[in-house]
C-alpha cells in the first residue's frame, strides 16, 4: 500500500482564493448581498440568512469548498464598501482575520491590529495617522507553559501539575524551589514543614527515609505530639500530619516525588501543605446581606454563591488544618460596602457573622469622598470613582481584624476583582478572580460603540478594570467552559477580551489567552438542604403551602403581587430573576402574550423586581414600565401573575416544588447567563427547565434530555417549544 505524502496545510486566504477562482459568480452574488447592507457590523445569524437567500444550486456549489467553513466560523463581518472584513474563529481561542474587496474579489489576510483599525473606521472614519494606544498583554506570559488542546482549557492546575512533574522527572534539581519553599514556610513566625537542619535535596531524602522507617514502628493513630521533638531534631516540623498514619502518607508522597515524580502525586502533595489560613473575599456592589436582600438591584446569584461557598470553605479549611496537625483557627472575611441607609437589612452593620460558620464574617467598609461617607446604594456601574479610597480603607480594616496579612484574596465581579488586584498588589498576596459575569458579552458591540453606552454604564472603566484583573490575577475560577471559551458556535466571555477596540480610548491586540493555565473550572451547585426534589414528600415544607398559595392565587392585588390567576387548574410557567434588561423577563412575558395557544395551556408567573419601594436602578425602572405596558396592551389579567422579588430562600425552595405540583415548568430567558444558579435550583427541585442557550445553561442542560435550550433572540420559536411541551 502506497504511503500518503505529507503536504503543507494551505492558509485560509489561499483556500478562499481557490474558492473564488472556482466560483466567482456565486461568491460575487453573496458578497454583494453583504455589501448592500452598507457600513456596519453583521452577526453570524445575519450572514447565514443572506446565504440562505441565494438559490439552492449556488449554495450547494459553495458548500463543497472552504467558503462553507469560513461562513460557519465567522463571528462578525465589518462592512465598509467595497471591503468586507471577516473575523473567523477556527476553534475556541484561535482566530484569523481577512478582508475581501467585493468589486475585485481579492482576499487579504489581516493582522489583529489591522483588523481592529479597519473596524474603527465604522466610528472614526479612515485612519488619519494619529497615534492609538495599543494594549498587548502577551509578553507578560509568553514564557509561561500553556496547553494547546481545546479540551485542556479550564484545566490549568491539572496541566501545570503534568508539566511540573515531567520537568521534575528529567531534572531532580527542579525540585529545589519546592525545597526552598518548605524550608521558609511559616505561619505567624512559627516554622512549618522543615527547619534549617535540612539544606539540600539529598539531606531531605535521607531524613525522610529515616522518618519513614521510624513511623512504621508506631501505631497508625499515634498523635504527632508523641514524636514531635524527635522529628524536630532531624529537621521536620509540624504540618506533615496529625497522626503517624497521616504523616507517613505525606512523607511517602514526598519520597515518591524525589524518586519518580508524577502529576497525581504532585497535586495531592501540594494540596496537603497547609498554606491558607486567612481568606479575604471582595464583593463590594449590591446589598450584601444574609436576609431580606435578594432581588434588590445588583443583588442576586453572586450573593447566594458566596454565602453558600463560605461555610463549606471554612469546614474544608478546618478539616485540612486539623489533619495536618496544626492548631490554627482560620478566618474568612467577606468584604463588601457598608450601606447606612439600607433600612430593613443588615447592610448598615459593620461586622456580621456568616450563618453556618464559626470563623467567617461579613466586614462592611463604606465608600467615602472628601465630603464624608456615601450613605446610599450606588449601581454597580457607578462605583469606579470610589474604588481606590475603598481599598485603602479595606487594607487598614482587614489588617486590624486579622492581625495578619491574608493568605488568599478572592475577587468577585468586575469591581471586586479590581479591588482584589489592588489589594493583592499592595499586600503581596496570592489573588483569585471570579468574574460571575463579564458585561462585555451581555451588551453586543459595547466595545466598538462604547461612547453610546458610557454615560449610563461606564464600560470604559469596567472593561479596563476587567483587563487589569484578569491579567494581574494568579488564577481564575469559572463556573463553566462556556464562560472561558464558549462553544464551537459562540464566543466565550473571557475569549471576547482577546482582541477588541474602544475607538478613541485604546485598542487591545492581545487581552487574554483562553489557553492560559490560570483558568480553572469549578462549577457551583445548589444547597441540597434548600433545593431537593418535589417527590421527597417526607422533606416537603407543607407548612409553607398556605402562604405560597396566597402568593400565587390570592385575589388581592398589592405591592407584592399584581394580576390574578383565574384558572388554578392550569400548569404554571415560572421564572425568577432580577428585573434588568439582560435577564429578559419582559421578553418572556411578551413571548407568552403573543402566543394564544400558550396562554390557553398555562398560567405565567414572574418573580422579579420590587414594587414595594421606588427603584433607584434605571434599568429596573425601564423594565417595570415595560412590564406594566405589556400587561395593559395584551390584557394579561387572569393568566399572568407578577410577584415582587422573594428574599426567603427556604420558601423559594418550596415554591419551586409547589410549581412542580402544578405540572409546571421553569424558564430562564436571559440574553446571556454566565452560569445560571436558578437553573440548577429549579432542576434540582424537579422542574422541567427551559433556559437560554447563551452562556452557562447551554452547558448545564443536555437539550431534550435534562431540559431544553431556548434562543432569547427568537422568542416565537421558544414559545412554540413551550407549547409543544405542554401539549
Amino acid at each position: 500500500m502506497a504511503e500518503r505524502a505529507l503536504t503543507r496545510v494551505h492558509s485560509l486566504r489561499e483556500r478562499l482564493d481557490a474558492t473564488l477562482t472556482a466560483h466567482r459568480n456565486e461568491i460575487l452574488l453573496f458578497m454583494s448581498k453583504i455589501e448592500s447592507h452598507g457600513k456596519g457590523i453583521l452577526k453570524p445569524h445575519e450572514l447565514l440568512a443572506e446565504f440562505e437567500a441565494i438559490c439552492k444550486e449556488d449554495q450547494e456549489k459553495l458548500n463543497d469548498h472552504a467558503f462553507q467553513q469560513v461562513l460557519k466560523s465567522t463571528q462578525e463581518a465589518i462592512v465598509l464598501p467595497p471591503w468586507v472584513a471577516l473575523a473567523i474563529r477556527l476553534r475556541p481561542g484561535v482566530w484569523e482575520y481577512v478582508r475581501v474587496n467585493v468589486h475585485a474579489l481579492a482576499v487579504e489576510e489581516l493582522t489583529v491590529p489591522e483588523y481592529l483599525q479597519f473596524k474603527e473606521e465604522l466610528v472614526d472614519g479612515p485612519a488619519n495617522g494619529n497615534f492609538v494606544l495599543e494594549l498587548d498583554f502577551e509578553p507578560f506570559t509568553a514564557s509561561f507553559p500553556k496547553p494547546t488542546l481545546t479540551k485542556s482549557i479550564g484545566n490549568g492546575v491539572e496541566f501545570l501539575n503534568r508539566h511540573l512533574s515531567a520537568k521534575m522527572f528529567h531534572d531532580k534539581e527542579s525540585l529545589t524551589p519546592l525545597l526552598d519553599f518548605l524550608r521558609v514556610h511559616q505561619y505567624k513566625g512559627k516554622t512549618m514543614m522543615l527547619n534549617d537542619r535540612i539544606q539540600n535535596l539529598n539531606t531531605l531524602q535521607s531524613v525522610l527515609r529515616k522518618a519513614e522507617e521510624y513511623l512504621t514502628t508506631l501505631q497508625p493513630e499515634t498523635p504527632y505530639a508523641d514524636f514531635e521533638h524527635k522529628f524536630q531534631e532531624i529537621g521536620l516540623e509540624r504540618g506533615w500530619g496529625d497522626t503517624a498514619e497521616h504523616v507517613l502518607e505525606m512523607i511517602c508522597m514526598m519520597l515518591d516525588l524525589l524518586e519518580a515524580p508524577d502529576s497525581c502525586t504532585l497535586e495531592k502533595f501540594l494540596g496537603r501543605i497547609p498554606m491558607v489560613f486567612n481568606v479575604v473575599i471582595l464583593s463590594p456592589h449590591g446589598y450584601f446581606g444574609q436576609e431580606n436582600v435578594l432581588g434588590y438591584p445588583d443583588t442576586g446569584g453572586q450573593v447566594v454563591y458566596i454565602l453558600d461557598q463560605v461555610p463549606a470553605l471554612e469546614r474544608e479549611m478546618l478539616k485540612r488544618i486539623k489533619e495536618q496537625g496544626l492548631d490554627v483557627k482560620p478566618r474568612i472575611l467577606i468584604i463588601t460596602r457598608l450601606l447606612p441607609d439600607a433600612v430593613g437589612t443588615t447592610c448598615g452593620q459593620r461586622l456580621e457573622k456568616v450563618y453556618g460558620a464559626e470563623h467567617s464574617h461579613i466586614l462592611r467598609v463604606p465608600f467615602r469622598t472628601d465630603k464624608g461617607m456615601v450613605r446610599k446604594w450606588i449601581s454597580r456601574f457607578e462605583v469606579w470613582p470610589y474604588m481606590e479610597t475603598f481599598i485603602e480603607d479595606v487594607a487598614t480594616e482587614i489588617t486590624a481584624e486579622l492581625q495578619a496579612k491574608p493568605d488568599l484574596i478572592i475577587g468577585s465581579y468586575s469591581e471586586g476583582n479590581l479591588a482584589a488586584s489592588l489589594l493583592a498588589h499592595k499586600l503581596g498576596v496570592t489573588q483569585c478572580t471570579i468574574a460571575h459575569a463579564l458585561e462585555k458579552t451581555k451588551y453586543p458591540d459595547s466595545d466598538i460603540y462604547w461612547k453610546k453606552f458610557d454615560e449610563k454604564y461606564h464600560f470604559s472603566s469596567q472593561f479596563t478594570a476587567d483587563l487589569i484583573a484578569m491579567n494581574h490575577t494568579d488564577f481564575i475560577i469559572t463556573s463553566t467552559f462556556q464562560e472561558i471559551a464558549g462553544n464551537k458556535d459562540t464566543v466565550g466571555q473571557y475569549e471576547s477580551h482577546m482582541a477588541f477596540t474602544m475607538p478613541g480610548l485604546y485598542r487591545v491586540v492581545h487581552g487574554i489567552d483562553v489557553f492560559d493555565p490560570k483558568f480553572n473550572i469549578v462549577s457551583p451547585g445548589a444547597d441540597m438542604n434548600l433545593y431537593f426534589s418535589y417527590s421527597e414528600k417526607e422533606k416537603r415544607l407543607t407548612a409553607l403551602h398556605p402562604e405560597i398559595e396566597d402568593l400565587l392565587y390570592s385575589n388581592v392585588e398589592n405591592e407584592e403581587h399584581l394580576c390574578v390567576l383565574k384558572d388554578r387548574n392550569k400548569p404554571i410557567l415560572f421564572t425568577m430573576a432580577r428585573l434588568d434588561r439582560v435577564k429578559n423577563l419582559t421578553g418572556l412575558v411578551e413571548w407568552y402574550a403573543k402566543n394564544p395557544k400558550l396562554r390557553e395551556l398555562v398560567n405565567l408567573v414572574v418573580v422579579g423586581g420590587d414594587r414595594r419601594k421606588e427603584s433607584k436602578d434605571l434599568e429596573e425602572q425601564a423594565e417595570m414600565k415595560k412590564m406594566y405596558e405589556l400587561i395593559k396592551t395584551y390584557n394579561l389579567y387572569g393568566q399572568f401573575r407578577w410577584i415582587s422579588s422573594q428574599m426567603n430562600r427556604v420558601r423559594n425552595g418550596e415554591l419551586y416544588r409547589y410549581i412542580c405540583d402544578t405540572r409546571g415548568a421553569f424558564v430562564q430567558p436571559a440574553f446571556y447567563e454566565a452560569f445560571g444558579l436558578t437553573v440548577v435550583e429549579a432542576m434540582t427541585c424537579g422542574l422541567p427547565t427551559f433556559a437560554t442557550n447563551h452562556g452557562g445553561p447551554a452547558e448545564i442542560i443536555v437539550h431534550g434530555k435534562s431540559g431544553f435550550h431556548i434562543d432569547p433572540y427568537h422568542g416565537e420559536q421558544a414559545a412554540e417549544l413551550l407549547v409543544d411541551f405542554f401539549e
